[in-house]
């Protein structure tokens, strides 16, 4: 049976009740729909067919629609207004990440004409994305509806994977003048499962490209500048190939340094160039190194970077290069209020959770069978379909840091937290129970959010939430005061208020870099590591 609605809280507003219809209604259109920003499986910044896709929708829809906003080529900005009134923000994200290519198929398999290389969706954001949608035009049908005065803004959120968008978004106005945003994300994993944030909210993000260019090798070795005597010679010089290794293997062997031995964080490295040189008597002139740091405040992240700033010098000096660092992303941590986020509670808990029928039984079922597992009668974990109240899981999700850790993890919704009261909600993404000691191959999440049996119950209930929380705020001034007097409150006034986090962002949209992408060729479309390796 499904999840059953709480008795115990307000009643559905005639403008809820239709909006929850509309979801109802629409639910086939948001499955096709969600299944083709699936396929696309488009990178960070590199998301050209699916934010096209949202584009034309969105003003088949009737929003007037900015594209490329905040010098983006692959973000947007939709707006809706019924008259006067306040405006609600909520967003979509559709970028997936590299060598995730998986089909919507319960073996493993890359979608077709692709290697497993390709990018492909994770979280998932196709799902993430529709859902936003889904709820963005049940509001708007609703407020049409029953004569509810106000707007809707939507903006279209690239390269979340590298925290890309929002911080920029944020810096140029774009968040300005709400009177709340809703954030949803997919998730599983306990205690962040069918549940609203309460205090503990996502850290600083920052994230950046050092370049290494060897564009003077002639001169390496030599302490009076004078140039290698020989022909060819400059080979001896180590180059950026040289650079960029020892960068990656200091910075590794240091980075228990960086920081302090508590408080979650975490910080990974991509290599987006190397080589750019032939093996001709020439030292590789450039290479690229990308590091994502996820951290709880903005100090920790200063600090990290100072360290990395200083390897990447030494690394440099040692390799006759230069060195350059650009900004990906700088992103501020989170900001709780509660008023808001009771508001989602109330939605989520008039909607339920999520529920799983016997079709998507059959096909979790098909998914084990296929992997040589027993089969299960009920193949779903069972947390989710269940709600767990915003104050119960902040209490299991302090359990495990320390008293003086104020945030976890790290996401880019937080850059919205500090324009207008923001509520970040999570509602489940279908997962596989396993035998004790079990752990499922990835591709088998990743092609869970992408099969509409599996992945369809996730979007029409944060679509309904999404829809009554908007509502809710659209036709309750007390509700939406109260958001923004606690936002108010936290910020010291609101808006530049005395302690109000400034955006971070000092840097243009980091759009030009080698970011993997998908190619057009004589060959066909593929991805920019071969999809057809040699003797496959």
């Amino acid at each position: 049976m499904p999840a059953q609605p709480r008795s115990d809280v307000p009643p559905l507003s005639a403008a809820q009740a239709t909006a929850s219809d509309h979801v109802t209604a629409r639910a086939a259109d948001l499955s096709n729909w969600c299944a083709t920003i699936f396929d696309h499986g488009e990178t960070a910044w590199r998301e050209y067919r699916s934010a096209a896709w949202y584009v034309e929708r969105l003003r088949a829809e009737g929003f007037t629609v900015e594209e490329g906003s905040g010098g983006m080529p692959t973000a947007f900005c939709a707006e809706w207004h019924n008259g006067d009134g306040p405006v609600i923000g909520m967003y979509a994200e559709y970028d997936g990440i590299p060598g995730n290519c998986q089909a919507a198929s319960t073996r493993r398999e890359p979608r077709k004409g692709l290697g497993y290389q390709a990018g492909g969706h994770t979280d998932p954001h196709s799902g993430l994305g529709m859902a936003g949608l889904g709820g963005l035009l049940a509001t708007k049908a609703a407020m049409e509806k029953h004569g509810i005065r106000g707007g809707l803004r939507f903006t279209g959120e690239p390269a979340e994977k590298v925290r890309g968008s929002k911080p920029i978004h944020a810096a140029k106005g774009y968040y300005d003048g709400l009177a709340a945003i809703l954030s949803f994300h997919p998730f599983y994993m306990l205690p962040m499962c069918n549940t609203v944030r309460w205090d503990t909210h996502c850290g600083a993000g920052w994230s950046m490209i050092y370049r290494f260019i060897c564009d003077a090798p002639e001169g390496w070795g030599r302490h009076d500048g004078a140039p290698i005597p020989q022909a060819h010679s400059a080979v001896r010089a180590p180059g950026a190939n040289d650079a960029l290794n020892l960068m990656f293997l200091t910075s590794k062997s240091l980075r228990d340094s960086m920081l302090p031995h508590q408080g979650g964080w975490s910080i990974s490295e991509a290599i987006l160039t190397a080589g750019q040189a032939t093996a001709d008597n020439l030292p590789a002139g450039l290479a690229e190194i990308q590091y994502m740091m996820r951290v709880p405040t903005i100090a920790m992240a200063d600090q990290v970077t100072a360290v990395l700033d200083r390897n990447a010098e030494a690394a440099a000096a040692m390799t006759g290069c230069r060195w350059e660092r650009h900004w990906v992303c700088k992103s501020r941590p989170g900001l709780a209020n509660h008023a808001i986020a009771r508001t989602v509670w109330e939605a989520m808990q008039s909607v339920g959770a999520p529920f799983w029928d016997e079709g998507a039984k059959r096909i979790a079922r098909e998914i084990q069978t296929n992997l040589g597992l027993e089969p299960m009668e009920e193949p779903f974990i069972p947390q989710m379909s269940q709600l767990i109240a915003p104050e119960a899981a902040e209490a299991i999700l302090r359990r495990d840091l320390p008293p003086s850790q104020t945030h976890s993890t790290s996401d880019d919704y937080t850059d919205m937290c500090w324009h207008a009261p923001t509520a970040r909600f999570y509602v489940a993404r279908p997962a596989l129970r396993g035998p004790d000691g079990y752990a499922y191959p990835a591709w088998v999440m990743n092609a869970l959010g992408g099969i509409p049996a599996t992945i369809d119950p996730m979007v029409q209930t944060a679509a309904k939430i999404l829809a009554l929380s908007a509502l809710r705020l659209l036709e309750d001034p007390a509700a939406r005061d109260a958001a923004m007097a606690e936002f108010r409150d936290r910020t010291g006034g609101g808006t530049g208020g005395s302690t109000w986090l400034p955006p971070q962002c000092d840097y243009a949209p980091p759009i030009h870099f080698r970011w993997p992408e998908y190619v057009t060729t004589p060959r066909g479309q593929d991805w920019w590591i071969p999809s057809a390796m040699p003797g496959a």
